[in-house]
């Protein structure tokens, strides 16, 4: 991964993702955080929990510190919120509903 993708990845990452680390922090420790997602067999934590624990790691760090697994996740978390805010959500109750709170797990509130 060169230093042209590297910059890209990293700008499309901090567009993607809306949520300051406190607040996704905040977020992430709400019952509502922890009943959705998908949890792979054999674990306790949703993937998007998980990705959300990752988010703010990456906040907290400095971008000189970023390494290929990193950016590799930062590009994961790009594409799943472009992919699920292009299903729009629910036609009522965004505020309220999983579709949102998913999101917010990989660090975007639709709501922002």
């Amino acid at each position: 991964m060169d230093d042209k993708e590297k910059q890209r990845i990293y700008e499309d990452f901090n567009e993607a993702v809306n949520m300051t680390p406190k607040e996704l922090e905040d977020w992430l420790e709400t019952d509502e955080s922890r009943d959705v997602g998908f949890t792979h067999e054999g674990e306790s934590e949703a993937v998007g929990h998980k990705s959300g624990r990752r988010i703010v790691e990456i906040r907290h760090g400095k971008k000189a510190e970023l390494d290929d697994d990193d950016y590799a996740h930062m590009k994961t978390v790009v594409g799943y919120v472009h992919r699920h805010l292009e299903q729009g959500g629910p036609a009522d109750d965004k505020e309220h509903s999983r579709w949102r709170w998913s999101l917010m797990n990989w660090g975007h509130d639709p709501l922002k």
